[in-house]
């Protein structure tokens, strides 16, 4: 999956989809796609707006609650590709080490073929 198809798939045609399975490239592209946007967000407000500014806020406010949705169901749908519940995205609760868990399981290959949560993403690719 490439970055425009992983940010396609995330904002228009799976935004608040929780059941499902997604790859690895899928959520990364989506991560890096919520990165840019938010430095190109703060290079314009910082042009556009005063320091300290209360539009800044509420614009920074905005994007980030419009990514919210699709960021947990990416997340959510990358633990089921490691055959894991997504009531794991909790894990970072516990201090520290569960954000380690979290990530590495991020970062695993998904389980092969499919799963209990569905087919496997790259089989069809």
């Amino acid at each position: 999956m490439n970055f425009t198809t992983a940010v396609k798939t995330c904002v228009l045609k799976k935004y608040a989809r929780f059941t499902g399975r997604a790859c690895r490239s899928e959520l990364w592209w989506f991560f890096l796609f919520g990165t840019l946007c938010g430095m190109a967000l703060l290079i314009v407000s910082a042009v556009l707006f005063p320091r300290g500014s209360k539009a800044m806020s509420v614009l920074f406010a905005l994007f980030y609650l419009a990514l919210l949705l699709p960021n947990v169901a990416v997340q959510v749908r990358r633990l089921h590709d490691v055959n894991r519940s997504g009531w794991w995205i909790l894990l970072p609760l516990v201090p520290v080490v569960g954000s380690i868990i979290l990530l590495v399981w991020m970062c695993s290959r998904g389980s092969a073929g499919a799963n209990r949560f569905g087919e496997d993403p790259l089989a069809s690719a």
